[in-house]
């Protein structure tokens, strides 16, 4: 476990997802280098205009930071903190967060602020705290994985986001849209311990997130996952409106005790689907970003592999949004 606490004057390496418009991205470059700046230390800041060069451009700060002595850091949404995160865990070095996104749930739920500002000066003062990671096959997760029609609702998301712009109603109005079309139960075969158990559902959710699974309402399972599990969800088989349901009650806090919800804890699982499907992949969701994967697919938990820069001394405590309750 990378357990060792990096010099304090150890160089930044910042992978800046662009994202937003030139004048917003201009803004967040200069206020990271100017907190930073301001104490000394050395920081290299690569910005990313192209999302499909966030996964290369990660890797290389992550060798330098590697090299050097460094830490690796992330600015971006969920999504560009796991891609950087896995780097991070790949190469071994420490790894910071400035959260940038719509929901944030990574940094929240470490007590990282949102202010930007206020991110870098808590990573100033951080130190190095082992966190357990999710893994489907070789692809980590650090706040949820999924297969089957929440994948589509991602997709449906980005669309939407590109249009109307990036805030928690679209997102939910995304979700409700995917909701009410047509759509397949996925039959799958689960194997957790040596067990076989057999699933139809529409989709399976696997939350690596405390603070996500308290705000859909699953306070019972939360423990598991600060005890070094992975939380799943599956609803049972249901029509357009049951599923709709399901989905209001999430968006209230309300799934705990929802008798056509199957949730439970697990630190290792294999998911296959009939051979009569002709499916040799599926398509999965980790943190937000959709790819296909091949069948079988693995759930499975690691833990205390990610070293995570976390600092109780920020100057503005970060607290999480009253009322809010949405799935990445």
């Amino acid at each position: 476990m990378p357990t060792d606490e990096p010099a304090r004057d150890a160089p930044f390496f910042i992978v800046l997802n662009a994202g937003s418009g030139h004048a917003e991205t201009e803004l967040r470059r200069e206020t990271i280098v100017e907190v930073i700046g301001s104490t000394g230390r050395a920081c290299h800041l690569e910005v990313v205009e192209d999302p499909g060069r966030l996964g290369d451009i990660a890797r290389g700060m992550a060798e330098r930071a590697q090299a050097h002595g460094g830490i690796l850091v992330a600015a971006g949404g969920d999504g560009t903190i796991n891609t950087v995160a896995h780097e991070a865990v790949l190469a071994g070095c420490p790894f910071g967060v400035l959260p940038q996104g719509t929901f944030n749930y990574f940094g929240r739920a470490h007590g990282i602020p949102e202010d930007l500002a206020e991110a870098v000066y808590a990573l100033l003062r951080a130190q190095v705290r082992p966190v357990q990671v999710g893994m489907l096959n070789n692809k980590i997760f650090l706040v949820n994985a999924s297969v089957g029609l929440y994948p589509r609702m991602l997709e449906e998301r980005e669309i939407d986001k590109r249009q109307y712009g990036r805030s928690r109603l679209v997102a939910f109005l995304s979700a409700l849209k995917i909701a009410l079309r047509p759509h397949r139960h996925l039959r799958i075969t689960l194997e957790l311990d040596g067990k076989e158990r057999r699933l139809r559902t529409t989709t399976l959710f696997v939350g690596n997130n405390r603070l996500q699974l308290e705000q859909v309402g699953m306070e019972g399972l939360t423990a598991a996952v600060e005890e070094g599990q992975l939380v799943a969800l599956a609803p049972k088989p249901m029509g357009k409106l049951g599923l709709l349901g399901l989905l209001v009650r999430g968006v209230l806090g309300r799934l705990g005790g929802a008798d056509d919800l199957t949730a439970f804890a697990f630190k290792r699982m294999t998911v296959r689907t009939p051979s009569l499907y002709g499916r040799k992949r599926l398509k999965v969701a980790t943190d937000g970003e959709v790819t296909k994967m091949a069948v079988p697919i693995e759930f499975r938990v690691l833990e205390g592999r990610l070293a995570l820069m976390v600092s109780g001394q920020a100057r503005k405590a970060a607290r999480p949004l009253a009322g809010e309750a949405e799935l990445t």
